[in-house]
């Protein structure tokens, strides 16, 4: 098969790489490529067309190897995995190359859930030691004076933005975005499906239906092709002989080229687009998951202050998310200050976005809103007592109890707690107000 290389990748990989190995006069380049782009759009199958084309060694690094048990393994590996691609150039005479693929997915940090290691800062503190001294790396407890060839390096991945700032500045990662546009498409699209016959025409048609869709999308399609194919074939052998029949034996199943009209392509593309839209919009890890319901962030309203609430913070809290705060007046009542006075599905609330959205997504789950309260010295020993439970699914109402139970208990620490009538449990218990 056939496979084609867009011009602009070539260039960008296969110059860095020449790059590195020439001597050029008072010329600092970067020794780490990394190339970044969203998923499935060939980075990593596209390097490695590249590698095959220049007859370059490769030695891998994967993402995942990125973590260990014992602090200091990933560094060392990558001290280890830079030398034996040295040794290659020294004792083959070729050129050779580093390869990390997905280095934002092992030494990134994504969100305030994402765990920062020991081992994620070495390995970002090795990448920034090799690239300022790339002949001299040396692997811990010995020392070899001789200096090494410099080898490039080649990292892959989705969000260079995850990765610690000092390692991707310009003078020692050079960023290459990978984004194919539509010369690019057709031509890799036409590489995938160059071996079944489908016309220039029946390509393009097949790129401009599914122009939103990554590359990796149409070597599914081809693959999901034969799916017919193999479905009659084990319904021909019967379920329960499909392993003699496939695995060591001396006459495996062979298939007839499978039908790869247009026509068909769509049917079946249009199937795996349909198959995509069902698990975004499912959801179903937001009923399952409560520490997603607990932790949810909006970008647009709260500031990261408000991603995680203590005693300590409890004051860049109620900055963050201005959660009402009720002045007693002189009959005993309560009023809100207006200027947190915000419309909600048409209810004039004094209670903050967030709240009303947390109340919001309680009731449409199916669970029930509830309040608990506490005055300063039983907070201590954990003495709640609670307000009246919403036992109906209405918006409204439950917005006026959360805002009467908070007006009552102004004194309070007070917090909001949603109950599973199922299972008879508290699925959320959150402070949303403090004396």
């Amino acid at each position: 098969m056939a496979y084609y290389i867009s011009p602009r990748f070539l260039n960008a990989l296969a110059v860095h790489i020449t790059k590195n190995f020439l001597a050029l006069p008072q010329v600092k380049m970067p020794l780490i490529l990394g190339i970044h782009g969203r998923k499935g759009e060939g980075k990593t199958f596209h390097c490695e067309l590249v590698y095959e084309r220049m007859g370059i060694n490769v030695v891998h690094v994967s993402g995942g190897e990125l973590e260990s048990p014992d602090a200091g393994d990933p560094a060392r590996l990558i001290r280890l995995r830079y030398r034996e691609a040295a040794e290659l150039v020294k004792i083959r005479g070729e050129m050779a190359v580093l390869m990390i693929n997905d280095l934002d997915a092992g030494a990134g940090r994504f969100d305030g859930m994402t765990q920062y290691t020991v081992n994620t800062q070495l390995v970002n503190n090795t990448l920034m030691n090799i690239a300022d001294n790339p002949t001299n790396v040396q692997l811990p407890g010995s020392y070899d004076e001789t200096p090494l060839p410099r080898i490039p390096i080649v990292v892959t991945g989705n969000d260079f933005a995850t990765l610690y700032a000092p390692l991707v500045r310009d003078g020692r990662m050079q960023k290459f975005y990978w984004e194919p546009d539509r010369q690019d498409r057709l031509g890799i699209v036409g590489g995938i499906f160059s071996p079944d016959g489908l016309s220039a025409r029946g390509i393009e048609t097949l790129v401009d239906t599914f122009a939103n869709q990554a590359i990796d999308f149409y070597g599914a399609l081809r693959a999901k092709i034969y799916d017919e194919q193999i479905i009659d074939f084990i319904h021909r052998v019967g379920v329960e002989n499909v392993s003699r029949n496939v695995v060591n034996t001396k006459t495996p199943p062979s298939f007839k080229k499978p039908d790869f009209q247009l026509d068909h392509l769509i049917e079946v593309g249009n199937q795996m687009v349909l198959e995509q839209r069902r698990l975004q919009e499912t959801g179903l890890v937001k009923e399952y998951n409560q520490a997603l319901n607990q932790n949810k962030v909006d970008s647009r309203h709260q500031p990261a202050l408000q991603r995680r609430l203590n005693d300590d913070d409890y004051c860049a809290y109620q900055h963050a998310v201005s959660v009402m705060r009720p002045q007693p007046i002189s009959n005993g009542s309560v009023e809100f200050l207006p200027e947190l006075q915000s419309p909600s599905l048409g209810v004039q609330s004094s209670l903050s976005d967030e709240i009303q959205q947390e109340v919001r997504n309680l009731l449409n789950q199916g669970y029930r809103v509830g309040m608990d309260y506490v005055d300063k010295r039983r907070f201590q020993t954990n003495a709640w007592q609670s307000c009246p439970v919403v036992s109906d699914g209405n918006v409204e109402g439950a917005l006026r109890a959360v805002e009467q139970c908070l007006g009552d208990h102004g004194q309070d620490y007070v917090r909001l707690i949603g109950i599973d009538p199922a299972n008879k449990r508290r699925v959320l218990e959150r402070i949303i107000h403090r004396p």
